[in-house]
C-alpha cells in the first residue's frame, strides 16, 4: 500500500510534498496509518488529537497512545479536551454534530494560528460508500450521491482512494498498533449499522462494490457538473437582481423553465432549506408569504421572490437629546446642522424648522397605523399605503426608520420629509439633517 499511497500523492495530490501538514489523529486504525504512511514518505506533518470526555478512562487512553506515538515519530503534537455534553445541550445538537463541529472549528483555528497548509483526515472509500447509503436513506440531492470530496479548501482527504480492507492489511504486514473506540461496535448509529449490517450483504453479493460504486461516482459527478454549468446559465436569466443581502428570482422566468421545481431547488441548496413543498408553494402563494431556514428566508413578493439572511433583531428606539451631536446607527450616521439658507434636498437630507421640533427626538421603526404628511402633497398618508405605492418589498419596509418628534413623523429617513416640518417664510432657524450611509 505505501507504493500505491505514493503513486497516488505524486499524481493526484503533489503539493502534500511541499506543505506543512496537520493531520487529525483520533489513535484509531485509519487515522493510525495515515500518519504512518506520511511520515514514511517524510511528509512535514504534526498531529492534532481531540479528547471529546465521551468514554471515560478510554477516551484518556486514546489521548496517552496518540502522545506516545507522536514522541516515538518524532512529530508534534497537539491535543484539545472538549466537554462535548455541554456544548451539544447549550447549542441543542446531537453529540455526534456537536463532535463533529468542535472537531473542525479547532482543526481550522489551529491551521490558522500555526500556518498549516492543509488539514488529512483519513477518511477512506468504505466511509464513501457508507456516506452515500445515509444520504440515500435521508433523501438528497445530486450532490448529495457524489461522494466525500477528496479536496474541500484545506481539508485533504488522501487515503479516500483506499478501502478498510487495503488499510487493514497494511496495518497486519506491519505490526502497527491502534485504538479501538468501543462505540464503533454499536448498531444504534446509522453509520455503524450500515458499516456492520448492509455493506457486508452488499459486498458478499459484489465483490467489486467499491470500484463499481468510484465509477459510478464519476459519472455522477460528471453530470453534476453539466448542471452546475446550466444552472449558471439560467440564473442570469432569472436573477434579477443580486447583491450582498439580496438575490431576487424572477417568478414568472422561472415558471417558464421545465421542471421549474428542479431549477429551484438547485438555485436554493445552499441555503438550508429543508421544506421544500412550501418553498415550491411561494411561487403561487400571496404576496408576503415567506419561508425560513437556518440561515435565510425566501419571500414571495408580487412576481419576485426574494432570498434574503434572516432578519437580525432589530434595534431598539434611539432618543436624540439634542440637534448637536451626530448620532451613530445601525443605517448610517445623523447629522444635525444649523444653516443660513435652503439648498438642494435630496432623499438622504432635509432641511426643517427648528422650532417645530419637540426635543428629545425618537429614531424608530415603522408601526402599523403610522401615518405622515408627505412633502409636495396635500393630507395625510398612511406609510402602508405610501409603501405599497412605492412598492417597497417586505425586506424593503423592514429596513424603514422614522424620526419622530413626539408622535409625529419628521422623516420617513432616506425617503420622504413630512410637510409639517418644513420650513417656512417665518422661518427664523432651520436645520439641515444629513444621513450619511
Amino acid at each position: 500500500m505505501l507504493k500505491a499511497y505514493q503513486n497516488h500523492i505524486d499524481q493526484n495530490l503533489p503539493f502534500l510534498k511541499e506543505s506543512k501538514l496537520l493531520i487529525a489523529i483520533s489513535g484509531g486504525l485509519d487515522s493510525v496509518i495515515l500518519s504512518q504512511l506520511c511520515h514514511q514518505l517524510k511528509l512535514n506533518i504534526a498531529f492534532a488529537h481531540c479528547n471529546f470526555n465521551l468514554r471515560g478512562a478510554e477516551s484518556d487512553g486514546d489521548e496517552a497512545f496518540v502522545l506516545e506515538l507522536a514522541k516515538n515519530l518524532h512529530v508534534e503534537c497537539f491535543v484539545e479536551k472538549f466537554d462535548t455534553l455541554v456544548y451539544a445541550q447549550t447549542n441543542k445538537q446531537s453529540t455526534q454534530m456537536a463532535a463533529r463541529e468542535l472537531r473542525y472549528n479547532w482543526f481550522r483555528e489551529l491551521s490558522n494560528l500555526l500556518h498549516f497548509d492543509y488539514i488529512l483526515t483519513a477518511h477512506h472509500a468504505d466511509d464513501n460508500l457508507e456516506t452515500f447509503l445515509i444520504n440515500l436513506s435521508r433523501g438528497t440531492g445530486l450532490e448529495g450521491f457524489t461522494g466525500i470530496p477528496e479536496i474541500n479548501d484545506k481539508i485533504v482527504r488522501p487515503l479516500l482512494s483506499f478501502s478498510r480492507n487495503d488499510i487493514e492489511d497494511f496495518a497486519k504486514q506491519n505490526n502497527l498498533k491502534w485504538r479501538d473506540d468501543s462505540s464503533n461496535a454499536s448498531t444504534k448509529y446509522l453509520r455503524n449499522k450500515l458499516r456492520h449490517e448492509v455493506i457486508p450483504i452488499l459486498k458478499g453479493i459484489n465483490p467489486q462494490l467499491l470500484q463499481n460504486f468510484a465509477k459510478t461516482q464519476d459519472y455522477l459527478k460528471g453530470a453534476h457538473d453539466i448542471i452546475d454549468d446550466r444552472i449558471d446559465a439560467v440564473s442570469e436569466q432569472v436573477i434579477s437582481t443580486i447583491n450582498e443581502e439580496e438575490i431576487h428570482f424572477d417568478i414568472t422566468k422561472l415558471e417558464s423553465l421545465n421542471n421549474t421545481k428542479a431549477y429551484l431547488y438547485e438555485f436554493l441548496k445552499g441555503y438550508g432549506f429543508t421544506a421544500w413543498n412550501d418553498v415550491y408553494s411561494l411561487l403561487t402563494a400571496q404576496s408576503g408569504k415567506q419561508v425560513h431556514s437556518g440561515t435565510h428566508r425566501l419571500i414571495k413578493n408580487r412576481k419576485s421572490l426574494i432570498l434574503s439572511y434572516l432578519k437580525e433583531p432589530s434595534q431598539q428606539e434611539i432618543v436624540i437629546h439634542d440637534a448637536i451631536t451626530p448620532i451613530e446607527t445601525a443605517f448610517g450616521v445623523l447629522n444635525f446642522e444649523a444653516v443660513d439658507a435652503i439648498l438642494k434636498s435630496d432623499s438622504n437630507i432635509i432641511f426643517v424648522d427648528k422650532s417645530k421640533l419637540v426635543f428629545p427626538l425618537t429614531l424608530r421603526k415603522w408601526q402599523e397605523g403610522d401615518y405622515f404628511y408627505p412633502i409636495g402633497m396635500t393630507g395625510k398618508k398612511k406609510l402602508s399605503k405610501y409603501f405599497k405605492d412605492e412598492k417597497l418589498s417586505l425586506i424593503d419596509k423592514e429596513k424603514v426608520w422614522l424620526l419622530c418628534s413626539g408622535e409625529s413623523i419628521v422623516w420617513v429617513i432616506d425617503r420622504r420629509a413630512d410637510n409639517r416640518f418644513n420650513c417656512t417664510d417665518t422661518t427664523t432657524q432651520i436645520i439641515k439633517i444629513t444621513l450619511n450611509n
